[in-house]
């Protein structure tokens, strides 16, 4: 993803810079004697007038053409040979099921997002580690919805303590699960220059419970020459920073790096803005992770505005992939420009940045739960964080299953103007059977609706669950429907009341986040405000937010 490309931090990689030369060169040479021979065949065909304007404009549009194709392939061949994957066998064989595809056949994509802090590859002179081997201060998991509208990165701190399962070294051994380790350590695995991106995916894997579709390594020479290719980016600080804070070790305050307010970065600078820490706020790492989230939704900002189009693409690719490690599914120009396209329809709002919850524990950081399980399992059920469910199509409601035939769908209101806790619920159970009242109402309350009265319904059984609305009701049932696959919605009475089929007795026990019969998932608690609150829209202004303490 172009936002991510230019994601802080980075990893590094072994360059092949003279055969790109050489390829440059030869593709020059061809073009050059295929126009000189154009040239005198021309000459030699025939005397005639001179050509008008019109003509003049034609044979200069396709020359431009051919060498616009030409050029392209020219650089694409230049993108693949700058392009490193990391081996794929150094995954887990023990991996979270990837997602199936939406009743639109539409599928969300989770992309693993990491800085490395290397050495290697000149990245010791823009700031890299002085140490042997690579480090990852920087990884955010971007979830992509499945309608490919809405977009999440979920950051974690490089001090959470977690769990690294079995990891892949450099001599093809494996290591033991590491209990209660810094989430950083998994991508120092194996004390290389390269560092060990499928360790870090193992780790997110086994703490999300998420499959990690596709892995992206951007190294400090990446990071730079992408802000450079868009030609800066704007930022904001809270107050003035010196050379001091971005390297406590000088002993002194030094020049004056960032004066506070607005200004454009890009290179070095753009690199000392995400890496700094010190001198504002706590000076923690959750500050900082708030700055490179605010930093990337002004990259994002920046190429959506120049349009999301090979044009823009190509050339910030080309500063990218020379250094750039991916997983072995975006090892191509073609693999990483369809993907980046594909995010073309999503608007700056829509694309959300948040940090996982989390508390200090001494030095390092604890997740903390139910919250991060709450989250873990929205991405899987593909819910945005208000709550909504990003697999339905905005015009879905014009088509909700059981409606009278005609009947005109009220105005809906948006999931995220009303709470969960103030829809009221109540559940009657059709079937007979006993127990099943109970149950449906536990899957509700898992939910965060609030249950008003469980009983039994009247009249005859029914074979499948219905949902049932009063006036303006109809959004709050559609939303509580979504809770029991297969059910359908219709008006009757008032408030909003699950009418139980023989279906969801069937379906046999089901927890808010597991999943229901079928495959489908069921809603997933509503996420605690202190989350879904927290976080940050690409469009928000650059200067809010940008610090913690």
């Amino acid at each position: 993803m172009p936002g991510r490309k230019g994601s802080p931090e980075a990893e590094n990689s072994p360059r092949r810079a003279g055969g790109r030369r050489t390829a440059g060169r030869r593709t020059d040479r061809n073009q050059d004697s295929t126009d000189t021979a154009g040239g005198r065949s021309a000459g030699r065909a025939k005397k005639k007038p001179k050509r008008g304007a019109k003509e003049k404009v034609l044979w200069a549009t396709a020359g431009c053409t051919a060498l616009a194709v030409l050029g392209g392939g020219a650089l694409y061949y230049r993108l693949n040979s700058n392009i490193n994957t990391f081996d794929g066998d150094a995954l887990s064989k023990d991996r979270p099921e990837a997602a199936a595809p939406d009743a639109q056949g539409r599928t969300p994509v989770n992309v693993l997002m990491i800085g490395s802090d290397s050495r290697g590859n000149g990245n010791s002179d823009l700031g890299g580690g002085g140490d042997g081997g690579a480090r990852s201060d920087t990884a955010i998991l971007l979830h992509v919805y499945a309608d490919h509208k809405h977009a999440v990165g979920i950051s974690i701190p490089r001090d959470s303590l977690v769990t690294i399962p079995p990891c892949k070294l450099p001599n093809g051994k494996w290591t033991k699960e590491q209990t209660n380790v810094m989430f950083n350590s998994a991508f120092s695995v194996g004390d290389s220059d390269q560092g060990n991106p499928a360790c870090t995916q193992n780790a997110v894997e086994k703490l999300t419970n998420l499959r990690v579709d596709h892995t992206i390594v951007v190294d400090f020479n990446g990071f730079a020459s992408m802000t450079k290719a868009v030609g800066g980016v704007q930022v904001c600080l809270p107050n003035d920073i010196h050379e001091g804070d971005l390297n406590p070790n000088l002993g002194r305050k030094g020049k004056l790096l960032f004066a506070k307010g607005k200004q454009k970065v890009e290179g070095q600078s753009a690199l000392d803005y995400v890496r700094v820490r010190h001198g504002i706020g706590d000076g923690s790492d959750i500050g900082r992770t708030k700055r490179q989230q605010a930093f990337l939704s002004s990259l994002i900002k920046e190429v959506k505005s120049r349009g999301m189009d090979p044009t823009t693409l190509l050339p910030l690719a080309d500063a990218a992939t020379k250094s750039l490690t991916v997983d072995p599914g975006l090892g191509s120009a073609a693999k990483l420009l369809a993907f980046a396209m594909s995010l073309k329809e999503v608007d700056l709002h829509d694309v959300k940045f948040l940090t996982v919850p989390w508390r200090y524990e001494g030095p390092r950081v604890a997740l903390v739960h139910p919250d991060v399980d709450q989250l873990w399992a929205a991405l899987k059920a593909d819910r945005t964080i208000d709550g909504q469910d990003a697999s339905v199509p905005a015009d879905a409601g014009s088509a909700t299953p059981g409606s009278p035939a005609g009947e005109a769908p009220p105005a809906p209101t948006p999931a995220s103007d009303a709470k969960a806790a103030e829809v009221k619920v109540s559940v009657l159970n059709s079937t007979g059977e006993t127990g099943l009242g109970g149950r449906a109402a536990e899957t509700v309350k898992g939910a965060g609706y609030t249950v008003t009265s469980v009983g039994n319904a009247v009249g005859k059984p029914r074979s499948t669950t219905v949902v049932e609305y009063g006036t303006g009701e109809r959004t709050s049932a559609e939303a509580v429907a979504k809770l029991f696959p297969g059910a359908t919605v219709q008006p009757g009475g008032r408030g909003v009341s699950v009418v139980l089929g023989h279906d969801f007795a069937a379906a046999g026990p089901a927890s808010a986040t597991s999943p229901a019969p079928g495959g489908a998932a069921t809603a997933p608690a509503p996420l605690p405000t202190s989350v879904s609150g927290s976080a940050r829209s690409a469009d928000d202004d650059p200067c809010a937010n940008l610090s913690y303490g």
